[in-house]
């Protein structure tokens, strides 16, 4: 089953999300203790962790079509937090230099769900 593909050790989506889950955790705190933002930085929060979180599900996922569904969602929760990202930037909120970092890594982690997705739609489809 192609979800076993996904559930090694090493596992690099599950990493990745989980670490970019521990910047977004940061930035949060940061947010709210030294700049008083609290409405931006909940939305931030939420979608920068719920990318990891549907990770985790879509491991434990009862199919291959659960599988497909959670990565999905985490799909759209990475764009979202694309955009909070942008837009703390271009609010100044951080600065360009954490704007870039943040960015490229969301970057790569929705380059590795679409291959994922790529994926598991040609392995669904047959």
């Amino acid at each position: 089953m192609l979800i076993l593909t996904y559930m090694k050790k090493d596992n690099i989506i599950q990493t990745k999300s989980y670490d970019f889950a521990i910047r977004i955790v940061r930035l949060y705190q940061d947010l709210v203790k030294e700049q008083y933002e609290f409405i931006l930085s909940k939305q931030i929060l939420r979608c920068g962790t719920s990318i990891g979180a549907n990770i985790e599900e879509a491991i434990g996922g009862q199919s291959e079509k659960d599988f497909f569904a959670k990565i999905t969602i985490a799909y759209k929760e990475a764009r979202e937090t694309r955009f909070w990202i942008r837009l703390l930037a271009d609010t100044d909120y951080i600065k360009n230099d954490l704007k870039n970092s943040l960015l490229k890594d969301v970057d790569i982690i929705l380059k590795i769900i679409t291959s994922i997705q790529k994926t598991m739609k040609s392995k669904i489809q047959t």
